[in-house]
């Protein structure tokens, strides 16, 4: 009985076996060993066939909860095992090095910020090497580093490090591909595995896959990169730049296309492209389906294959009929005259069509799956650009259809306004950069999302000033305040006091008996010795004396501490002007805070005889300028004026004592893009200053208004185009002139000058 129970009990323990391993339950050794066997297996080991079937694969999967660092770590250590799992001990290294720590990379761990907390951020270009041959583009890129306030000619005292040799080509079929440059790189002295370096990259890959490799090892390196795709890009750490061609300006650049505002803003086409088509190979897919979209009416897509040495060894029977169309249309006409711009991927997920629609108005339609937009981590592109879908390339006409032309009016200001702060020159491009990277560094006074999406833009808003937006002139209508109801008068005097009937006393009198101003400043530019307190005169409001920086004219616009008012009412020592005049200034300039507000005007204009900028004095009916003598503007501006501007433009006014004003103007334009605004003076102001004793001889001797002509030319040339506007606007008070009683006019004394 025992023995029936025993074999009984045997028997049922080999049934459960036998059937365990026929459901999968149990993995047997394998016979050969699986290098890519994962699983409960564990390497080496064959799961059961049932196990082999595929899971469905989905184009869309979901998102992942991890931040993308630890996701992309994850991917980059699993097909590093992948690749390296029969690897030699040295190319295990290399991986680890190259991927994992390359990838790895934010701030905080590859970036060393201690130089940048001792020196502040400056910025380092190597200087170039006997032989090295660089681009147009790569010069104009170190060109506007070191004319930038950023740069410094000591390594020692750099924050960031910029390479001389050029590394923005790195297509091994472009004559412009350097050679060598792996070792040429590591054996700069100043490398350092690439910790607080920066390099600059438009092209990169080659034929036929275009990888985003650049030929040799970044290290710690940050990457200004054009053509990024997201799954490369660091996010915080490498700086997503526009693809620009040879041509970009080095500096200024055309203003964007959009001089009016049309309502309806609709065009003549709704969307168009023109642009090469590929017939295999990668970024082909999208053009090739083009034709499917286009109606040759208001949607005008237009391809060509007529591009490269064997196009006609490789046409298909679309390439004649589309070379015909293609040729039928002007492609600066149809940018300029369309709603909406195609924007297809090319070989490369950037293109040229990106910076040329923005600068004609035209909004971008984005068809260039995972490509990081240029300087994504603080451009909001949802408010410039329509950001499509290379997979639902047919359903783009309808959905631009459907945008409402308030938006789009909206979408085309953004274009312009985004163009000319960031992209319409080198400069500009090389300036965002660092200028981003800056706000990593010190992030206690980085920009805010405002300061970068609207006027006058991150690169003259600067958080150094404040971090507070009411501070500045730019924001007191989005944030719903007003500037200060108060102004500061800064008095420039150069010439000593001798008598109690000089002009500056006359002028400090009559300043502080108007009831806007709350303090006067008298900024001593006189070589004498302070005049005793009891030589100028009681009045009703602080008086404070300072002696100017170096007797320099720049230090006229210094941005001094006790300023602290909102407004500052410039004056030269000689300038004639009443209570009444003082007092209707202000209240102007409180409706246009940002703009420079005041009495003498004066005007440019092209000589095209000299082919070079012209100033003049004359009394006409328009001006650009108004003189800093008798001028109303925001204090923002003195910060700007020290901080923004280079040494060798303050500089050049300080050696002429002259220009001044021009320069200042030339800054406040270049910020707002509006002219200043002139008010109402006396008929006689113009004599009246140049009869004055300290400045008659000034402004009669030819050779002050000879270097005026030569300031005006030596601006245009460091903005890189002419930022005056011209106005013929001039504001006088309600009642000016009319014939009615003089005791219902408000600024009555004006008319009595």
């Amino acid at each position: 009985m025992q023995a029936k129970k025993r074999y009984l009990a045997l028997l049922s323990a080999a049934a459960s076996l036998v059937l365990l391993f026929c459901l999968g339950g149990v993995q047997v050794p394998a016979t050969s060993s699986s290098r890519g066997g994962g699983g409960g297996g564990g390497p080496g080991r064959r799961r059961h066939p049932a196990a082999e079937r595929p899971w469905p694969r989905f184009s869309d999967p979901l998102p992942s909860f991890a931040p993308p660092e630890s996701h992309s770590d994850a991917a980059a250590e699993e097909e590093a095992e992948e690749r390296g799992a029969h690897s030699s001990p040295r190319l295990k290294r290399d991986v680890n090095s190259s991927v994992y720590r390359a990838r790895r990379c934010r701030m905080e761990s590859c970036f060393d910020f201690s130089a940048c907390e001792r020196n502040g951020f400056k910025v380092y270009v190597y200087p170039q090497q006997k032989g090295d041959k660089i681009s147009e583009s790569y010069a104009n890129i170190l060109s506007a580093i070191e004319g930038s306030r950023f740069y410094t000619s000591d390594p020692g005292q750099a924050c960031l490090l910029v390479l001389g040799l050029d590394t923005l080509d790195r297509d091994q079929l472009s004559p412009q591909y350097v050679h060598n440059l792996k070792g040429k790189v590591q054996g700069q002295p100043l490398w350092n595995g690439g910790r607080n370096h920066l390099i600059f990259n438009l092209y990169s890959g080659t034929w036929p896959d275009y990888t985003e490799d650049l030929g040799f090892d970044i290290g710690l390196a940050m990457l200004a990169k054009a053509s990024v795709g997201a799954e490369n890009f660091r996010p915080g750490f490498d700086v997503s730049i526009p693809l620009f061609s040879k041509e970009h300006p080095r500096a200024g650049g055309e203003r964007g296309s959009l001089r009016s505002n049309t309502i309806p803003p609709f065009r003549k086409y709704v969307l168009v492209f023109k642009g090469k088509r590929y017939l295999t190979g990668i970024g082909s897919d999208t053009r090739n389906a083009l034709y499917h979209v286009h109606n040759a009416e208001d949607v005008v897509l237009l391809t060509t294959c007529k591009h490269g040495k064997d196009w006609q060894k490789h046409k298909d029977a679309r390439c004649d009929r589309d070379n015909a169309e293609y040729d039928k249309y002007d492609y600066r006409e149809m940018l300029h005259n369309s709603t909406f711009c195609l924007v297809p991927r090319g070989r490369r997920l950037g293109s040229f069509r990106f910076l040329e629609a923005l600068q004609a108005a035209c909004v971008p339609v984005m068809l260039s799956n995972g490509w990081e937009l240029p300087f994504s981590e603080v451009i909001n592109w949802n408010t410039a650009a329509v950001i499509g879908d290379e997979r639902l390339l047919l359903q783009i006409p309808s959905t631009v259809r459907s945008i409402h032309q308030d938006k789009i009016l909206a979408l085309r200001q953004q274009t312009q306004f985004l163009w000319e702060a960031y992209f319409s020159s080198v400069e500009k491009i090389v300036l965002t950069t660092l200028e981003i990277i800056q706000d990593r560094v010190f992030q206690h006074t980085s920009r805010s999302s405002l300061m970068w999406n609207s006027h006058p833009g991150g690169l003259f808003a600067m958080p150094q000033y404040s971090v507070y937006l009411g501070d500045f002139p730019f924001y007191y209508a989005q944030l719903g305040v007003k500037p200060y109801p108060k102004f500061t008068a800064v008095i420039h005097a150069v010439t000593p006091l001798v008598s109690q009937s000089q002009p500056i006393l006359k002028l400090l009198t009559a300043v502080a008996k108007s009831h806007h101003c709350a303090q006067i400043i008298i900024l001593w530019n006189c070589d004498k010795p302070l005049p005793a307190k009891h030589r100028w005169p009681a009045t009703s409001v602080p008086v404070i004396v300072i002696e100017g920086e170096n007797k320099v004219m720049s230090s006229r616009f210094q941005p001094y501490e006790t300023i602290t008012t909102d407004a500052v009412l410039s004056l030269d020592e000689d300038t004639v002007l009443s209570t009444t005049e003082v007092d209707f200034a202000f209240t102007v300039w409180q409706s246009f805070p940002e703009r420079i507000v005041g009495y003498p005007a004066r005007s440019h204009f092209w000589d095209s005889n000299k082919e070079r900028w012209g100033y003049t004095s004359k009394w006409t009916n328009d001006y650009s300028m108004v003189l800093t003598g008798a001028a109303i503007y925001h204090r923002y501006y003195h910060y700007l004026y020290t901080n923004y501007l280079p040494a060798s433009l303050k500089n050049m006014v300080d050696q002429l004592a002259n220009c001044e004003d021009i320069l200042m103007n030339f800054l406040v334009s270049a910020v707002t893009k509006l002219p200043p605004i002139k008010v109402t003076q006396k008929k006689q102001y113009k004599e009246t200053m140049m009869g004055q004793s300290s400045r008659a001889s000034r402004w009669a001797d030819p050779d002050h208004f000879a270097q005026r002509q030569t300031c005006m030319n030596k601006f245009a040339s460091w903005f890189g185009t002419m930022p005056l506007v011209h106005s013929q606007m001039r504001l006088d008070p309600v009642l000016f002139k009319d014939q009615v009683s003089i005791l219902r006019k408000k600024y009555r004394d004006i008319e009595r000058l």
